[in-house]
């Protein structure tokens, strides 16, 4: 790859976006797609207002990219069926057009954002070879990404693909509806936290950093290769929660189901090896997330 590459980033008003467009700016020419341009766009970035669900066209995007890394996904993907096109267009039509786009491009690389849950659950840690949930109990958001991991490395011959699986990815600008948000505003509002099991499910999230620094990683790699992406620290929920509750003085309030889901654990040994250590711990960075 050269010194100054051209890099489309899309779905980059994201919380892994952002965070991949303020570590590339000052590098490289960086193209940001966005459903919405910014408030507070980051400088040196090249924004390109497109909406993947709705009608658009390559010609909207830049010509000759180096790489894309194609981390847009629905925002609607809790809404099924109702919001099923739309997650439909966002998750796999433009997947299926951006790699289209990618090798006629000649681009030399195409980085694709999965999800760990397509693993389903299980009590070992699942590493990249390990099968993936049984047929009709993905869901659709999730059949949707796998949808799009079969398409991407369907390119392989023609680019560099890298299938990035991210197991449950938080940092301090991300949602609060989102999982470890949710928790701390559960604990420091008083409000009950459901638990499958006697500790719910253990996981090993990712600081959005750490994320980032794998992201920047697979620039570097002669090869294609599909990775987990997940955080160094396993905790049950349970565990998660006493966590936060040390941290605001508050006592969590726990609601227990009789049965247990198994958990959503990643080997992280690929990643290790090849890509970085992560090196933000799940009590630094669950830090970050109270307000």
């Amino acid at each position: 790859m050269s010194a100054k590459s051209r890099i489309v980033v899309t779905g980059a008003n994201g919380l892994i976006g952002r965070e991949l467009l303020l570590s590339f700016c000052s590098e490289h020419e960086i193209h940001a797609v966005v459903r919405k341009i910014p408030d507070q766009p980051v400088n040196d970035v090249i924004y390109h207002k497109v909406d993947f669900s709705d009608e658009w066209d390559v010609s909207d995007l830049p010509s000759s990219p180096d790489v894309i890394y194609h981390l847009a996904q629905s925002e609607n993907f809790r809404d099924f069926p109702n919001s099923a096109m739309d997650v439909f267009r966002v998750n796999i039509d433009s997947t299926a057009r951006l790699l289209d786009y990618a090798r006629k491009s000649e681009a030399a690389r195409f980085v694709y954002a999965s999800s760990g849950g397509i693993y389903g659950t299980g009590v070992h840690a699942f590493h990249e070879n390990s099968p993936i949930s049984e047929q009709g109990k993905l869901g659709y958001y999730l059949g949707s990404k796998l949808c799009g991991e079969i398409l991407a490395e369907s390119y392989a011959s023609h680019m560099h693909v890298n299938i990035m699986r991210f197991f449950f990815v938080y940092g301090a600008e991300q949602k609060r509806g989102m999982l470890l948000p949710r928790l701390v505003d559960n604990v420091k509002s008083d409000r009950s936290i459901a638990l499958q099991g006697e500790n719910g499910i253990s996981i090993n999230p990712i600081h959005v950093s750490d994320a980032v620094r794998a992201l920047r990683k697979v620039m570097d790699l002669d090869q294609s290769a599909t990775f987990n992406v997940a955080g160094p620290d396993t905790y049950s929920l349970r565990e998660i929660a006493n966590m936060i509750g040390e941290f605001v003085g508050k006592e969590p309030i726990f609601q227990n189901a009789d049965n247990s889901g198994g958990d959503i654990v990643a080997n992280i040994d690929f990643m290790r090896s090849v890509l970085c250590e992560p090196k933000v711990s799940l009590r630094d960075g669950v830090k970050e997330l109270i307000q």
